[in-house]
């Protein structure tokens, strides 16, 4: 009886890898970023997503304190790495937005003032499997990261001064737009325009 089962659950598991092999050696799961993810794709992503931030992503308050160096540190790394794809403050996606697989959320709209600091700060450290987040934790430290979180935590109240310099972020992450933005702000940057961070 013990054995007849056993064997039973086996070929159930042999059979599901081979059909999964088969499923995507056959070119049955789309490959292309232009179309809409199929269910169990979704369904994977989302749960894993949600499973390993409740699990891994910090717990309490953002250590980066709210004051305006913070706050400027926050809103010149988004321009600089995350405005391309996440939008600036007019909310209208970048021609890289528009192509991304999946979509990324367009902040000034969609914004996540209201997420625990922990699971932003994951997402920007890690980035995101099967989506277009990369992970930030080789081009960004740690204080970097929360000091991105730290704007987007409070884009929708932000002080006329931030506010002035949240508006000022190119909307669409060109060459050009993001140069001439780049150049009002060389005293706060390296050579590459990107804020230092430490090896």
């Amino acid at each position: 009886m013990f054995k007849p089962f056993v064997a039973g659950i086996l070929f159930t598991l042999v059979a599901g890898l081979v059909g999964a092999f088969l499923f995507v050696e056959m070119g049955m799961m789309p490959a292309n970023a232009d179309g809409r993810p199929p269910a169990l794709e979704r369904w994977a992503a989302h749960t894993s997503l949600r499973a390993t931030l409740r699990r891994d992503s910090p717990k309490g308050p953002n250590p980066a304190a709210l004051n305006d160096e913070n706050m400027k540190a926050g809103i010149k790394l988004y321009a600089m790495d995350c405005a391309v794809c996440h939008g600036a403050a007019d909310g209208k996606p970048s021609d890289i937005a528009m192509g991304l697989y999946q979509h990324a959320p367009q902040l000034a709209r969609d914004g996540v003032e209201d997420d625990p600091a922990g699971v932003t700060y994951w997402k920007i450290k890690h980035g995101i499997r099967l989506t277009g987040m990369p992970s930030f934790t080789k081009a960004m430290t740690d204080q970097q990261i929360w000091q991105v979180v730290l704007f987007l935590q409070n884009m929708d109240k932000l002080d006329p001064a931030m506010e002035k310099a949240w508006k000022a972020v190119p909307s669409h992450g060109g060459k050009e737009e993001l140069g001439a933005w780049r150049k009002g702000h060389d005293g706060d940057h390296d050579h590459d325009g990107r804020m230092p961070a430490k090896s």
